[in-house]
């Protein structure tokens, strides 16, 4: 695993961590705490993925191919890809231009990451209220959690779609979206 400090960005130690104020005491105690749950999750989600692919294959082999196996695949790796950027998040191991920053002082590059974070916590706050919006929980509750009903009076088929080959419910599969908004905005206020 490369250096952070290599990068710029130095390790958060248990000094820098008790030296936040007391507003970000707790946003950084629970992201360390979500961090460590979302890496059990990726290690189960690559176990599965390779798992699936690997029976796949030997299904195949075999002549009996399993119909719903790829399906699976695609959502192990659909959560996969949303917890794993949910972790990357916290570790600072996301996507950056550095040509500006690089060549900046370090108090203006420090400012510069403090904008880019904001704008991670702005967009993620943006998802959740799209997910809130877009699942209308209180709607569906209104509707005594009976999704024809729903579907019927908000026009919204979240509830009443499945998947094509597990005959999963959809919206199961849809709550990664409000998770990683939720996750990704208590990282991104850890960060600052």
């Amino acid at each position: 695993m490369h250096s952070r400090r290599k990068e710029g960005i130095p390790e958060m130690t248990n000094e820098m961590k008790s030296s936040k104020s007391g507003a970000w005491v707790l946003p950084v105690r629970i992201s360390e705490g979500l961090l460590k749950l979302e890496r059990y999750v990726v290690a189960l989600l690559i176990s599965l993925l390779s798992g699936a692919i690997l029976l796949n294959v030997a299904t195949r082999w075999l002549g009996a191919p399993l119909y719903w196996i790829d399906e699976f695949a695609v959502y192990c790796m659909v959560w996969l890809t949303f917890v794993g950027a949910s972790a990357m998040t916290r570790l600072r191991l996301d996507f950056a231009v550095t040509m500006m920053t690089e060549r900046l002082s370090a108090r203006a590059a420090a400012r510069c990451r403090v904008l880019a974070t904001l704008v991670v916590v702005i967009f993620s706050v943006s998802l959740m209220v799209m997910c809130w919006v877009w699942l209308d929980p209180v709607g569906i509750a209104q509707s005594g959690f009976d999704a024809k009903a729903y579907a019927g009076k908000a026009f919204n088929f979240v509830y009443t779609e499945r998947t094509q080959t597990l005959n999963w419910p959809t919206w199961v599969l849809y709550m990664i979206l409000p998770i990683f908004s939720v996750t990704m905005t208590i990282h991104g206020l850890a960060n600052l």
